[in-house]
């Protein structure tokens, strides 16, 4: 008898446990719970409104402006422009991809008749470590073996799904193998070949990276350099990448930017100027790792955002429980800077408040070009670093939202914009065929004028100059005003 009253226990607990406890209600479905994070080096910009426009305005300067209240979605923006040092992660991280890829492809050439029972090739074959990863082949006699591997590997091996060389969405590259541009250590002559260049390469090789590509190799040769030293050919380190067109609703195609920064804009543009030294050392140099990168394009900039946004959600993936994407990191649009730049202070002529562009001590609070032209009456000649003037930060806690140099944003330029845009997150953007960008908050270069919060500047976004940088935003995700009792309040 008891053994029958156990099973039927036994029976009523497990219908009991499939009984949905929402008792025909509408619940809702259960979710994850969600916390914004501060990203690295990224302060908050809380949600408020402020008056869009010259503080002071001016009918010569600014040509009767328009003043207009906006009102602005939290955000989080970069606290300091993007360094030298922060923009050759991005440089050196796509180097080394463009160099990993066609290693893993003169692998892959090399070796697929030289494989192990594994599928890598074997001990002692060239470029062994560097063979493309692909996902787990399963044998056709064990697609239906549940010993043989997880469902979703039996699945992709009954599609056939092998790698196809030619077909990147078929295979990976390998992150965890060793890579040296050292000449004196590297690990065998192929790959000295592919490093250095290849004038014998095989047939098969050929019919997927260029000749060119494979006789010229990754680096110029010393005797054709300017200081005799071997460099790296930056013209080469591109980033392709493809963006969603939201008025068409589909992808655009893929499109590729050279990413390093252009050097020679210290020559090109000051004529009849001895600038040699920023030319050869500003980016390379470990004297400015923390100084604002320059010399970038809109274009360049917007592709950092991007590989930013990719890098960071490649991160947020490996993560095996709580898996959450971050939301994309950009160009700020012109309000949201001009937002940000204020500090909180309404109709104020700086980000320190003003109306002067010095301190009590007569010291100077921005690196500008003041007193008619005199570039060192700031203490400094050309930019400085990017966490310099700490006691000019603003109410948000940004560093040098004037001067120092001057800042892309994600906005068209269109000069009475304030005309016509939004109340609501203004911006002037989207598909367009107006190559001018808006650019804000004055340079090492330039007067007083250009370093107000509200002076508005262009510049084509092709153009590379000296005197322009950026730094980036990510929009706060749920809503920071309320009550006290919401989750996401942040004030």
């Amino acid at each position: 008898m008891k053994k029958y009253l156990a099973i039927i226990v036994l029976f009523l607990a497990a219908s009991c446990s499939n009984i949905k406890n929402d008792r025909g209600e509408l619940v809702g479905i259960k979710t994850k719970k969600f916390y914004n994070t501060n990203p690295q080096g990224m302060v908050l910009i809380p949600s408020g409104s402020f008056t869009m426009g010259p503080s002071n305005p001016s009918l010569v300067l600014e040509q009767n402006p328009t003043l207009k209240t906006v009102s602005m979605k939290a955000f989080y923006m970069d606290e300091t422009e993007i360094t030298n040092s922060e923009y050759k992660q991005f440089v050196n991280w796509v180097r080394d991809s463009i160099v990993r890829h066609r290693l893993a492809i003169a692998s892959f050439v090399l070796n697929k008749n030289e494989l192990d029972e594994d599928g890598k090739p074997k001990e002692d074959q060239p470029l062994r470590d560097f063979y493309p990863i692909y996902p787990k082949q399963i044998d056709d006699k064990d697609i239906g073996n549940k010993d043989a591997g997880t469902v979703y590997e039996r699945y992709r091996s009954s599609q056939g799904n092998n790698i196809d060389i030619k077909k990147k969405s078929t295979w990976k590259i390998n992150w965890d193998a060793k890579l040296t541009y050292d000449p004196d250590e590297y690990p065998d002559v192929e790959y000295a070949k592919i490093m250095e260049g290849n004038n014998n390469p095989s047939t098969d090789l050929t019919s997927i990276i260029s000749l060119e590509n494979l006789s010229k190799g990754f680096f110029i040769p010393a005797e054709e350099t300017p200081n005799e030293l071997r460099a790296f050919r930056t013209k080469g380190i591109k980033y392709n990448y493809r963006e969603f067109d939201k008025d068409s609703s589909r992808w655009n195609d893929y499109k590729s930017f050279e990413i390093y920064p252009d050097t020679t804009v210290w020559f090109k543009d000051f004529s009849y100027s001895y600038n040699d030294l920023m030319h050869t050392q500003y980016f390379s140099g470990d004297a400015f790792t923390d100084y604002p990168v320059v010399g970038v394009s809109w274009e360049q900039a917007k592709a950092f955002a991007h590989w930013r946004t990719f890098y960071k959600n490649q991160h947020q993936r490996k993560q095996k429980k709580n898996v959450q994407l971050v939301a994309e990191f950009r160009l700020p649009t012109e309000a949201e800077w001009e937002y940000a730049a204020r500090g909180g202070l309404e109709r104020a002529e700086y980000p320190w408040g003003g109306p002067y562009t010095y301190d009590d001590k007569g010291c100077f609070l921005a690196n500008f070009k003041p007193e008619r032209g005199d570039y060192v009456a700031d203490n400094y000649f050309y930019t400085v670093e990017a966490n310099a003037f700490k006691e000019a930060i603003n109410g948000y806690g940004l560093y040098n939202m004037s001067g120092n140099v001057s800042e892309w944003t994600d906005s068209n330029y269109e000069k009475s914009a304030n005309d016509f845009v939004s109340s609501l997150n203004p911006n002037i953007g989207g598909k367009s065929t107006n190559t001018k960008k808006v650019v804000r908050g004055g340079s090492w270069k330039d007067v007083a004028h250009f370093l107000k919060v509200s002076t508005r500047d262009y510049e084509y976004q092709n153009k590379k100059r000296s005197y322009i940088g950026f730094r980036t935003v990510q929009s706060y995700q749920g809503e920071d005003l309320g009550v006290d009792e919401n989750p996401n309040k942040i004030f």
